[in-house]
């Protein structure tokens, strides 16, 4: 546990004082708790999300680093786009299979950004429906099926 606290003590002081464009955290969210994170986020100049904005929630687990955190779009905004639920939920492999304890909050943030910027049309994934009927509330326990690298 101590590690865990020391590694998001770190990322916390590192996200506050050089945060990725066009994100934010919220501060009043880590004022409780070390273990939950809420970052403001806005949609890229250029792209197809600029000037929107959207929320991430960030859960760390006591085992993080070496165990992912549970990373979702929360609030009224969700993005439409080919790899974000409208639930929240964001297939990307680093939240889960591809995730490295070399990665950190920063770097989860920028493949997000990455992600969203490099969409050319806004659409939900084909299975949204199914999926957000049926799914665990926690996206981690979800067994994603990487089927595409574009939007």
């Amino acid at each position: 546990m101590a590690s865990m606290q020391k590694r998001l003590q770190k990322e916390l002081l590192a996200l506050q004082s050089d945060p990725p464009p066009g994100m934010k955290l919220n501060e009043k969210s880590v004022q409780n708790t070390i273990t939950e994170w809420f970052i403001d986020m806005e949609g890229a100049p250029g792209t197809l999300y600029e000037g929107e904005k959207f929320q991430l929630l960030f859960k760390f687990s006591s085992r993080y680093p070496f165990d992912s955190p549970q990373v979702m779009f929360t609030g009224e905004n969700i993005p439409i786009h080919p790899h974000v639920y409208s639930n929240g939920h964001i297939c990307l492999s680093i939240l889960t299979e591809d995730w490295s304890p070399a990665l950190s909050v920063q770097s989860v943030c920028l493949s997000i950004i990455s992600m969203l910027s490099s969409c050319k049309e806004k659409q939900r994934p084909p299975d949204n429906s199914f999926y957000v009927k049926t799914c665990n509330k926690n996206p981690k326990k979800t067994k994603w099926w990487y089927h595409d690298d574009t939007c």
